[in-house]
């Protein structure tokens, strides 16, 4: 079966709900291949990003339906705007999505930024959880040796050593 469109938000029902799980990360992608939590193998051809509970396909006795799978995040609690600005301004040079509450920001988890954070004085902890909400950072891209900012008339080289 191949799924081409949402069609609702799953609510209280009678009919059967079967979900289908899918990564924080896949949500934008236009093509997947997934096997519901009952075992249907499905194709998801969404033009639109996918989110928790979203009805990706529906008859009279049953639904298909989205949930975000849970992963390991980095959580820091902050206590103050500056505090909140300094942690965004480091996850945010890392080109890192962010989760950003009112005393809290979450991240998907990586040792060497976990570490960081605890090394600049972040109460950094790592917990386990659904990312949701989050801001994406989509940072600038690097290709065959040209690094541009989306503007045509400035670009420069990076040369690139390697040594073993």
């Amino acid at each position: 079966m191949i799924t081409e469109k949402i069609t609702g938000k799953l609510t209280q029902t009678d009919k059967q709900v079967d979900y289908v799980s899918i990564d924080w990360f896949e949500r934008d992608k236009k093509l997947l291949r997934k096997t519901t939590d009952k075992g249907e193998e499905i194709g998801i051809k969404i033009p639109a990003p996918l989110n928790e509970n979203d009805i990706i396909y529906e008859d009279e006795n049953r639904i298909i339906a989205v949930t975000i799978a849970p992963c390991d995040l980095i959580s820091v609690k902050v206590s103050d705007i500056r505090e909140m600005g300094r942690l965004c301004f480091e996850l945010g040079n890392r080109h890192l999505s962010l989760a950003i509450g009112e005393d809290e920001v979450k991240c998907p988890y990586d040792e060497p930024t976990f570490e960081y954070l605890k090394k600049l004085g972040f109460k950094a902890e790592k917990v386990h959880g659904k990312f949701t909400g989050y801001t994406e950072c989509r940072g600038h891209a690097h290709s065959d040796g040209e690094h541009t900012h989306g503007n045509e008339h400035h670009s420069h080289s990076h040369e690139h050593t390697h040594t073993q």
